[in-house]
């Protein structure tokens, strides 16, 4: 039985291009299913092209703009991989910024695959413990947290939940789990 989120405004947060489309849509249904209004936030208004892999695959529109989006209007905030989308993401500091506030906060956050490249630089990640694409591990050990090799992994060591996932063959459990950790 799914968690009835019916209220909850959960953010999503991607670049203009580069986001893997099921990263995204998967883990934006699984938060209509449980009745909660997903709104996809990017710092550029319009549509961001979504990629299976490597291959330009689809738009999605954008809800509200960074620029507008208040991380005090949301409930949890969901960071959906695919390499360049994380990459772009880490050099915005307004990005950062609106990654940060949801951490600080104790809100939760979830991010897969990639997504965590995204996390690090908020400079919030010493002594958690996340897992991620295998390719970050290195990344995330350097900004202080520990990478475990495992399908999900929920960390709440701090007041914000931090649930992480390697890839999209984990995007069951990591969609359980992020909705499960919104109060």
């Amino acid at each position: 039985m799914t968690k009835d989120l019916t209220g909850r405004r959960i953010a999503f947060l991607v670049a203009d291009e580069g986001t893997e489309r099921v990263e995204l849509r998967d883990p934006w249904q699984a938060a209509l299913d449980a009745g909660a209004t997903p709104v996809l936030v990017s710092p550029r208004p319009g549509k961001v092209d979504l990629f299976d892999h490597l291959d330009r695959a689809a738009q999605w529109d954008v809800d509200e703009p960074l620029s507008a989006a208040d991380p005090d209007r949301f409930d949890a905030l969901v960071l959906p991989g695919g390499v360049a989308n994380p990459d772009k993401l880490r050099t915005v500091p307004e990005a950062v910024a609106f990654v940060r506030r949801f951490v600080e906060a104790g809100k939760p956050v979830a991010a897969i695959c990639h997504g965590p490249w995204t996390l690090i630089e908020t400079g919030t990640l010493d002594g958690r413990t996340l897992t991620s694409w295998p390719s970050l591990q290195t990344d995330l050990r350097n900004a202080g947290a520990t990478w475990v090799d495992q399908e999900v992994v929920v960390c709440t060591s701090r007041p914000s939940s931090l649930v992480t996932s390697r890839k999209p063959d984990d995007l069951k459990a990591f969609c359980e789990a992020y909705l499960e950790r919104i109060p």
